[in-house]
């Protein structure tokens, strides 16, 4: 699965790599009167997925092995031109070792009311990563404006991190356990404990680093805008 090279039958590629059916047809699809209006954001989701792949060396061909995909879905995706399904960017965000949790935010924008997702004690979706370990909740709810994830900071010594993380939007951080501090570019370290909560804007390059003996333990809320 991921394998097909069909440039001209794109949605055919898109659904054998996991993305939605609405997503696929929505492009393709307008209500009578009206045009299909962009998801926003795929730019900016471009742009990250290429600089990463850059960043590691790799051409389309072996990032699509490394993550499981289609070269033409990658080079959509590259190019803002497909909104990719959750799975989808699950795959990216870990060949690709991005370091931003709202990458799992799902384009678009949703009409529906009164909508209600439940995350059970430990019931998470895991993402791994070099420096953190997150737990997403509530992931089966689309079209959402915020990204709520706990995450463990492995993180010790800011030679950690290649470069700093930076994504669209806004975050709000609660210390759940242990202690930690939290690097920013344009402020001194703030240490924090638990009990501690700091809202900042995610667009400013930050990471976090663990001070206590036990790894500490953060609620993040993302806000995409």
């Amino acid at each position: 699965m991921g394998d097909i090279e069909r440039d001209d039958q794109g949605i055919v590629e898109s659904l054998q790599d996991g993305a939605s059916v609405i997503e696929s047809m929505s492009s393709s699809v307008a209500p009578a009167g009206a045009s299909a209006p962009a998801a926003p954001g795929l730019n900016e989701l471009g742009q990250m997925v290429r600089e990463a792949r850059k960043k590691k060396g790799w051409t389309l061909e072996e990032t699509g092995r490394h993550a499981g995909i289609g070269r033409s879905t990658l080079s959509k995706i590259e190019n803002g031109q497909t909104s990719p399904g959750f799975d989808i960017v699950r795959r990216l965000t870990q060949s690709l070792e991005l370091e931003t949790p709202n990458l799992f935010l799902q384009t678009g924008k949703s009409d529906l009311s009164g909508r209600r997702d439940v995350t059970r004690a430990g019931e998470g979706e895991p993402k791994l990563t070099a420096t953190y370990s997150h737990e997403l909740l509530c992931n089966e709810l689309t079209s959402k404006s915020m990204l709520p994830y706990v995450s463990t900071i492995k993180a010790r010594d800011i030679s950690d991190f290649g470069d700093w993380i930076r994504h669209r939007g806004e975050e709000f951080m609660y210390v759940l356990s242990g202690t930690l501090e939290l690097h920013t570019e344009h402020y001194r370290p703030l240490a924090m404990k638990a009990g501690d909560s700091v809202y900042y804007d995610s667009a400013m390059g930050h990471c976090c680093l663990s001070t206590s003996t036990q790894d500490a333990v953060v609620l993040w809320v993302s806000l995409e805008r």
